[in-house]
């Protein structure tokens, strides 16, 4: 079996996606990495931090291991730290190169540098950001956002799962159902299986209200809601609703595949401090391979030479050991 083909889109080019792509570019050629960026800007943003960086033209015909470049030219000349809405269109045609290469098999995954969603919608464009915009691309019912920690000397991968996104809080009681949580713990389950090598995933799904409600003293949500959905979903390792500030203490989710929190802020902060720089955001559901990033574009150190690529090194190392076992699950 050949080693997957990894596409990697730089994201913003304006922000510390491209950089950090160059300060990788040994890492990403261990494997056969595509780069989805306009060459001529890598090479400008390589001379700036005075990094030596070479990649050859892409050739769909050759799968070997190492560093290609697929032009996504922009339109509009590139500024490190200054982000240009005119440049917006070609963010996301690198996207879409990434995600239609994927469903057509000329890629075995799809990994995403950081994008702005302001200056996206600055320039007019509908993007909600990457799990709604994959999801749509790809016609995926139910993506999961999830980000997936490291491993460490007696710490398990701390796995976060969100059960709503991008969505304001004042919108989250209302999207959080009964319907939609059995299917983000379906899509959840098992992707841990496929993707992950959990046979038997234990799902720790955390409460919507303060203690999970107390017996709807502080909520209904979570004894009429939460709790009904874990019953009904009928898998016995999924467990709650657990009261959020207690879930996440070293014992308990020493028990623990993942914890489903119920919207963004209740479960990434945690998920970032425990591993900020080093974690992958997984998107589960899509009907191929996406990893990216665990930070933004941070605007601030571009062209700075100070943004660290190691989420970027392991969402490509993530990436590549998903495909690989997808690969072998479907040769069996």
């Amino acid at each position: 079996m050949t080693g997957p083909r990894l596409a990697v889109s730089v994201g913003e080019p304006a922000g510390i996606g491209p950089e950090i792509a160059i300060k990788a570019a040994r890492e990403l050629r261990r494997f056969d990495t595509v780069l989805l960026a306009d060459p001529r800007m890598l090479r400008e943003r390589a001379e700036m931090l005075g990094r030596d960086f070479s990649a050859r033209p892409y050739e769909p015909g050759e799968r070997a291991p190492g560093l290609s470049v697929a032009p996504a030219r922009l339109v509009h000349p590139c500024v490190a730290g200054r982000a240009d809405a005119r440049n917006a269109p070609a963010v996301l045609a690198a996207i879409e190169r990434g995600v239609a290469g994927c469903l057509s098999g000329e890629f075995d995954a799809l990994v995403t540098g950081p994008v702005n969603k302001a200056v996206m919608r600055k320039a007019g464009l509908d993007f909600m950001g990457h799990t709604e915009y994959l999801a749509r691309l790809s016609g995926a019912p139910m993506p999961v956002m999830m980000l997936a920690g490291v491993a460490g000397p007696g710490r398990p991968p701390l796995r976060v799962a969100l059960a709503t996104t991008h969505i304001p809080l004042s919108a989250v009681p209302g999207a959080v159902t009964r319907e939609r949580l059995a299917a983000v713990l379906e899509v959840l389950v098992q992707g841990l299986k496929r993707d992950f090598g959990v046979s038997s995933p234990r799902v720790a799904v955390l409460g919507l209200n303060p203690h999970a409600g107390e017996d709807g003293e502080l909520g209904s949500e979570d004894r009429d809601v939460v709790a009904r959905a874990i019953d009904e979903f009928g898998d016995t390792g999924v467990t709650g609703p657990w009261p959020a500030d207690t879930a996440f203490t070293a014992d308990n989710l020493a028990r623990q595949d993942a914890v489903l929190a119920m919207y963004h802020d209740q479960g990434l902060p945690v998920a970032k401090h425990a591993g900020f720089g080093a974690a992958v955001n997984v998107t589960l559901g899509l009907p191929f391979v996406r990893t990216s990033v665990d930070h933004g574009t941070a605007f601030d150190l571009a062209g700075t030479g100070t943004a660290d690529a190691g989420s970027l090194v392991q969402a490509v190392a993530a990436a590549a050991r998903m495909a690989q076992r997808r690969a072998r699950q479907a040769e069996q």
